[in-house]
């Protein structure tokens, strides 16, 4: 290591600052997850019908217009409150609730912990919250805290004891905590999961995710947006900083958390090197951006095994110049689904060959994009997965049943990220996964196919 700091002291620094050392990590008791005979899980949690969903909103800059959006055009759904410390942000968002003909919200701009005077209103049942990464954790549980469900985007948490204060904070006060993982809702990943369902993989063996996103450009955001603080993360960590784009969907197929999970992992980066040639091509040698230490490989390589011994591949790189990619393949001892560009081999069906996705489409087409496909395609958002996502919480919520994901797949999926910076520091030496389900994994039934 530079600066003179020995290999023994960075692992002691690395280990304090993400909240998840090597031997940390097998204690959970150490991080939050205190078991006592009062816990009560909330897998399979129904709350009682909400006839309507008023919403309260929590960053409306980048991600938030999104989900607002679909919000207001959803019958039984209400925009109540807006809170952004980017007053602009908040302004905008709050006259497009006016001109969709609702009520015109509250809005609380007053710095970091507005949001928190957002919470004591009385007319909130949910809290979306997409905003920086680091606020994630303290937001999603101050709102649970305040009897608001809270949806928060991905990652939900980016420390060990992060993902186990959601855990603890949503069992102590049994209320939602769902992470907006939007890519579980795409037509192909909700296709592939139907067709894992109904066996036409086999036994399955072996997912693969990734987010491979080239935002360098995002470096451009000097003073506001989401490369303003997303790029200190390159400089902060070396690891996969965003996992659950690849992860969650593969993790579902695999009913993790739902009759198997993680176990243990390791993670290997690439050498860091994008990020610094793309600031020495764009600003001067003295800006900031030249002077600052990009750490984070360019590419990161993490492989997961779960309990049952299957094998998981998760990959990042937001750096290299390449086409958009979150592979999803799923494998089992009857075939094959890959992504990018979507094709199936199955026994039976082609042999080795692959088929063109389309022509399966008749027969393993998941019910709920049969149902509403079509409008999540005009709505938008990403081919219609943020449509109905949103749908579908909200159709949930208003019919008392059960949410897509929980708060354990939200821990699950996310802590992925810190486990993987501590695997990499440690000569990728493997690192064990905390059971957030506290054992529960083996009796909770998988996701339904729902229509």
């Amino acid at each position: 290591m530079s600066g003179g700091i020995d290999r023994r002291s960075f692992l002691k620094t690395a280990s304090v600052a993400i909240g998840a050392g090597v031997v940390v990590a097998k204690s959970t008791t150490a991080l939050g997850a205190v078991v006592t005979g009062n816990v009560k899980s909330v897998a399979g949690l129904k709350v009682a019908p909400i006839d309507i969903v008023r919403v309260g909103m929590i960053g409306v800059g980048a991600r938030g217009p999104g989900h607002m959006n679909t919000y207001l055009h959803l019958d039984g759904c209400e925009v109540r409150a807006i809170c952004d410390t980017h007053e602009p942000s908040a302004l905008k968002a709050q006259s497009r609730v006016v001109k969709a003909g609702q009520p015109k919200p509250e809005i609380y701009t007053k710095g970091d912990y507005d949001y928190r005077r957002m919470l004591e209103r009385d007319d909130i049942d949910i809290v979306v919250i997409a905003t920086p990464w680091r606020w994630h954790v303290p937001m999603a549980v101050d709102a649970m805290n305040a009897g608001k469900h809270a949806f928060v985007e991905v990652p939900a948490a980016v420390t060990v004891e992060g993902c186990w204060k959601l855990v603890d904070t949503a069992e102590k006060t049994q209320m939602h905590c769902m992470m907006l993982e939007n890519c579980c809702y795409g037509r192909d990943e909700l296709m592939a999961l139907n067709m894992a369902r109904l066996g036409i993989f086999g036994d399955l063996t072996y997912g693969e995710g990734g987010y491979i996103h080239n935002l360098r450009s995002q470096m451009r955001d000097l003073t506001h947006g989401c490369g303003f603080w997303r790029t200190g993360y390159h400089e902060r960590r070396n690891g996969n900083l965003y996992p659950t784009h690849g992860l969650g969907p593969i993790a579902q197929y695999m009913s993790i958390n739902r009759g198997d999970r993680f176990d243990y992992m390791t993670s290997t980066s690439s050498p860091a090197l994008g990020r610094a040639e793309f600031a020495a091509k764009t600003w001067p040698a003295d800006h900031p951006r030249n002077k600052a230490e990009y750490t984070c490989g360019d590419m990161n390589v993490s492989l997961i095994k779960t309990v049952k011994r299957r094998l998981i591949t998760v990959k990042h790189d937001t750096t290299t110049p390449r086409p958009y990619d979150r592979v999803n393949l799923i494998a089992g001892t009857k075939g094959t689904f890959r992504g990018y560009p979507s094709r199936v081999s199955i026994e039976g069906r082609g042999g080795h060959v692959w088929q063109d996705i389309n022509k399966c489409r008749a027969d393993f087409e998941h019910p709920l994009w049969t149902r509403m496909g079509e409008e999540a395609t005009k709505a938008g958002g990403h081919g219609g997965m943020d449509f109905l996502m949103n749908w579908r919480l909200i159709y949930c919520l208003r019919n008392g049943e059960p949410l897509d994901q929980d708060v354990y797949d939200a821990a699950s999926w996310s802590v992925i990220g810190p486990l993987s910076d501590v695997s990499v520091a440690n000569r990728s030496n493997s690192v064990d996964i905390p059971d957030f389900t506290r054992g529960n994994w083996k009796t909770t039934k998988p996701l339904d196919i729902i229509t």
